[in-house]
């Protein structure tokens, strides 16, 4: 893990501004696929419905996340990004938007703990008015650290269910104290971004960690929720065997009708080639069921924070640990058996690989660049709490992708829409 300087809040930090050029290129390539971001965009540069405004940004440092950053300074805000995950930054992303963009930003690839907190901390010295997250972590240094600027922030948004998660816990003990929408919660966002971005590059990570081939092999997907429903339909399209390990009774019997094996962990653990967590809990991968693990076990985690599979555990075990390619750690347990844990047991898919497709994050970031326009237009008016995005976003957000794709559909009659109004006709 690396260690960057300390940080100058007036100063980036990232790990070379020489690879600019190379994240210039990579974003233009990103953007060619984000045509909703783009249409968005376009009425922001003209419209500038952001002027004024400071936003601090807690995200994956990603070629689609610097085409967000760069429609929101368009839209005449004043933005600051750092880094959600340690290992999810682009550093020539990281270089671009810092050297070109003039968006200061604070990431680098591979940063140890106290760096990233370090990052957090000097995007919050511009004193935001709105917050951008993803996991949480910013508006909980926020709360915890900084409570004498807390009372300008008007509002704020979540990007995934772990954040989502926390903050609706924060928000029930009484802790939050500004309003946060839940950007996971879209229709436009859940449905596909964690269900088609999340499978394919979830699959893509662990691919490219150990080029691995699918076929044949006996896939253990923790969690059946829509980024599990992601991987394993992706895993089983690659030829694998897969089985769902759930704690909800409901989403168990989905995944059964959908044709998935559906047991216990423990009573996977002794069959599975490969494991991917994506459930939000911790300790979902622990010492039981690291000990019925077969010889040559693969475990990988597509849930945000590194905490699903129990590393501690896993280490204690372990009389020997080495690297045997990047992102692919072994760990050798006393009885001779090697359990091989990927990306650190951090977001496989950004760890190992690039995250999702720009043409899914499309979706994802044009729902994020409504609602902090949302936010900032409506500031003052919504309580403090955790929101859904409003609908009417949510809609327009999936009427600019189907038309970006050419697609037409129907339309309600008059008379169609008054027969749904009304109660009156029956049998």
């Amino acid at each position: 893990m690396k260690t960057s300087n300390k940080t100058n809040a007036a100063q980036p930090d990232v790990k070379d501004v020489r690879l600019a050029a190379d994240g210039v290129r990579r974003i233009e390539w990103a953007a060619r696929e984000m045509p909703v971001l783009r249409l968005i965009g376009q009425r922001f540069q003209t419209e500038k419905p952001l002027d004024g405004s400071r936003i601090s940004a807690c995200l994956h440092v990603t070629t689609e996340t610097a085409n967000l950053m760069l429609i929101l300074k368009a839209a005449g805000a004043k933005v600051v990004l750092c880094a959600s995950n340690p290992l999810s930054t682009q550093d020539d992303v990281a270089a671009a938007l810092a050297k070109e963009y003039g968006i200061p930003t604070y990431a680098i690839k591979g940063e140890d703990n106290e760096t990233y907190y370090r990052h957090i901390r000097a995007v919050l010295e511009q004193q935001p008015q709105i917050t951008m997250d993803d996991g949480a972590d910013l508006v909980s240094t926020l709360h915890k650290e900084r409570t004498d600027i807390i009372g300008q922030v008007i509002g704020g948004t979540e990007e995934t269910t772990t954040g989502v998660i926390r903050l609706r816990s924060l928000h029930k003990a009484g802790g939050l104290k500004y309003p946060i929408i839940a950007v996971n919660d879209a229709m436009t966002k859940h449905l596909f971004d964690n269900r088609y971005g999340t499978g394919q590059s979830t699959i893509d990570g662990i691919t490219r960690a150990t080029n691995v081939l699918w076929a044949g092999k006996k896939v253990v997907v923790c969690g059946y929720g829509m980024c599990g429903r992601g991987i394993a339909s992706r895993a089983r399209g690659m030829g694998a065997q897969v089985i769902v390990t759930e704690v909800d009774p409901v989403r168990a019997l989905e995944a059964l009708m959908e044709g998935y094996q559906v047991m216990t962990l423990s009573d996977a653990a002794s069959t599975g080639d490969i494991f991917i967590t994506a459930t939000g809990d911790s300790n979902v991968i622990h010492a039981p069921h690291l000990r019925l693990m077969k010889d040559g076990a693969m475990l990988a985690n597509s849930g945000h924070f590194n905490v699903e599979i129990s590393i501690p555990a896993l280490a204690k075990m372990a009389i020997s640990k080495r690297e045997m390619r990047p992102f692919v750690e072994e760990y050798k347990l006393k009885d001779g058996r090697a359990i091989y844990l990927l990306g650190e047991g951090r977001l496989i898919n950004l760890a190992a690989a690039e995250g999702h497709p720009a043409s899914v994050m499309d979706m994802s970031f044009a729902n994020q660049a409504l609602s902090v326009e949302h936010l900032w237009k409506n500031r003052g008016k919504p309580s403090t709490g955790v929101y859904t995005v409003p609908r009417e976003i949510d809609e327009e957000v999936g009427r600019l992708k189907l038309a970006s794709m050419g697609v037409k559909i129907d339309s309600l009659t008059p008379d169609q829409k008054k027969y749904l109004e009304s109660w009156e006709t029956g049998t």
